[in-house]
């Protein structure tokens, strides 16, 4: 079909973009190695019948290096929404309902009468599904590693000093919610704490929360990153963190790691540091490892591919394994 294409070389991408000038781009970074991928080239198409005027692209994430490295894409699926030459939003993972809703959002060029309270109601259930995400949601510009306005990197370090378990919403990464938010809560600035999905303020009231003694006992106790992290380590006796998981592996790297793993025969448990960015930033400094996959055993670090193709050679990689040596 003519709105479902594939994009080899970066000056396709680059044509698609164009070409569609207003309208709605959905450009679909994938590997034809991935299962999931697969899936969910399905439901593009089943999307490009529907939507005749959004152009739906696959792109070979690791073919087309220099697109992907661009727009920062280090797993696949991962699909970016495009207008105007514009990225204008972005969903990382095989979420086939999410990607509909993003798709009938941001297609929208036009409304009849009943359409803008029709998307407002869905832009409020929207809202309201992320204000709940987590017991303690705070939504603030950048991340709550990388806050980007003094407002946000003050009520985090308070959040943190006062040892809160929260989670975060970069505001800045969608126009929609930032302003969206700003009517639904009644409170016209960032940033926003919202304590079992009730708004608690902005940073002038979790100071005086925090002066009071309230917000210690208003909000969750977080866990230590370090207590999560030896937990995670010592959750099996081999224990692999990666890109993805047993079933599918989202790098070579981590993909070579499994087919060693797995010729063994011996069992093992995995955790996909591209789920949780707390984990993936906060294991490299507690290892001294910078990279991924790291394989440990017993709760102990053995290393990456490198070494793991070492042991391999040895012969010594089974044993290795089974806490022999």
């Amino acid at each position: 079909m003519a709105n479902f294409v594939e994009a080899t070389t970066q000056q396709e991408f680059e044509d698609f973009l164009a070409k569609a000038g207003k309208c709605l781009v959905v450009v679909h970074f994938q590997a034809s190695w991935s299962e999931q991928c697969v899936q969910m080239n399905d439901v593009m198409a089943e999307l490009a019948k529907e939507n005749t005027h959004t152009t739906f692209v696959k792109l070979e994430a690791e073919a087309v290096a220099e697109v992907s490295e661009k727009y920062e894409i280090t797993s696949v699926p991962t699909f970016l929404f495009f207008k105007r030459g514009e990225k204008v939003d972005r969903l990382d993972g095989a979420h086939a309902p999410e990607l509909v809703k993003k798709v009938q959002r941001l297609g929208v060029t036009g409304s009849l009468s009943g359409g803008a309270e029709s998307t407002k109601t869905d832009l409020n259930q929207r809202l309201k599904k992320l204000i709940n995400a987590a017991p303690c949601m705070l939504f603030m510009k950048g991340s709550s590693q990388e806050p980007r306005c003094g407002f946000s990197r003050q009520i985090v370090a308070l959040l943190k000093e006062h040892n809160v378990q929260f989670s975060s919403f970069d505001i800045l990464s969608d126009e929609e919610v930032r302003q969206g938010l700003k009517t639904y809560a009644n409170w016209p600035t960032y940033p926003q704490m919202y304590v079992n999905g009730e708004l608690i303020g902005g940073l002038d009231i979790v100071k005086e929360m925090a002066e009071s003694g309230e917000l210690e006992n208003t909000c969750p106790k977080a866990v230590t990153l370090d207590h999560r992290l030896k937990t995670l380590i010592n959750r099996g006796p081999v224990m692999l963190f990666m890109k993805g998981n047993k079933e599918e592996a989202k790098c070579g790297f981590s993909r070579q790691t499994l087919n060693i793993l797995n010729d063994t025969g011996v069992d093992y448990d995995t955790f996909d540091i591209l789920q949780d960015e707390e984990v993936r930033q906060g294991l490299k400094t507690y290892s001294n490892w910078p990279t991924y996959p790291q394989l440990y055993v017993n709760g102990e670090l053995i290393g990456g591919l490198d070494i793991l193709k070492e042991l391999q050679e040895s012969g010594g990689l089974v044993s290795t394994l089974k806490g022999e040596i």
